[in-house]
């Protein structure tokens, strides 16, 4: 556990010792903050729902962003083996890895607080869905953010991680959306629970279910996992 902690604060300071963070944390939040109150003033309702719509749409590309470096860069340049020759197990990198840009990702969740404060200075707001729309972007954003370092562990090209990992993301995101042309039955319900949406915006409405819990749970460590066996790998090459 220490050598992951240490990997996860490594990873998570060096994203602001260059320009990433701030230039992702930046243009997340004036998208987002546009896209927010032009619907908030629209439907002039004292909510936060419009945040569980936008933000994983935008996550879609930031998530992949932040991602695609993390081992493919360091595969590259070969300073992942100078890592590896510390005393490391390669499951310690990654959950390393994904908790230095989790910390991230929850700085970018931290930094949207304001908005809901605005709105609740506005009206009356319901606090349950809101902590129950924040738990459901925190799972949303680990299970993306997994995918991306998933797809990070495969190659040595950042760009190629990038976009496999956002068609990934966005295949999942888009796919319950195609529910009403499917005929309703096994197929139908095994599509609706694969995709992300229909159990984030569960968790929106102020429902916490436990399917919706695991199923984010899951696919977080089934990537991770994917993840693990693609850094192991090189020791098969």
């Amino acid at each position: 556990m220490h050598n992951t902690l240490a990997i996860a604060r490594r990873q998570f300071a060096s994203y602001f010792n260059g320009p990433i963070a701030y230039i992702v944390l930046c243009a997340v939040l004036l998208i987002f903050g546009f896209m927010f109150w032009r619907t908030f003033f629209l439907y002039q309702v004292a909510s936060t729902r419009q945040m569980v719509i936008w933000l994983p749409v935008m996550l879609i590309v930031a998530a992949p962003a932040l991602t695609m470096g993390l081992l493919a860069e360091e595969k590259r340049s070969g300073t992942i083996e100078l890592l590896l020759t510390m005393p490391v197990k390669d499951w310690e990198v990654i959950v390393g890895k994904f908790l230095g840009v989790l910390g991230l990702y929850g700085v970018l969740l931290v930094l949207t607080v304001p908005y809901v404060l605005s709105v609740a200075s506005l009206g009356d707001l319901d606090g349950g869905p809101v902590f129950t729309g924040y738990l459901g972007l925190l799972l949303t954003g680990a299970a993306m953010l997994a995918i991306g370092l998933m797809f990070s562990s495969f190659t040595t090209n950042q760009i190629v991680a990038f976009f496999a990992a956002a068609f990934v993301c966005f295949f999942l995101w888009l796919l319950d959306k195609f529910l009403p042309f499917v005929p309703a039955g096994a197929v139908q319900d095994t599509l609706e629970y694969i995709a992300i949406d229909p159990h984030l915006q569960d968790m929106a409405r102020g429902v916490i279910d436990t399917r919706d819990v695991v199923y984010f749970v899951s696919l977080t460590g089934l990537a991770l996992l994917l993840g693990f066996r693609g850094l192991e790998s090189r020791r098969w090459r």
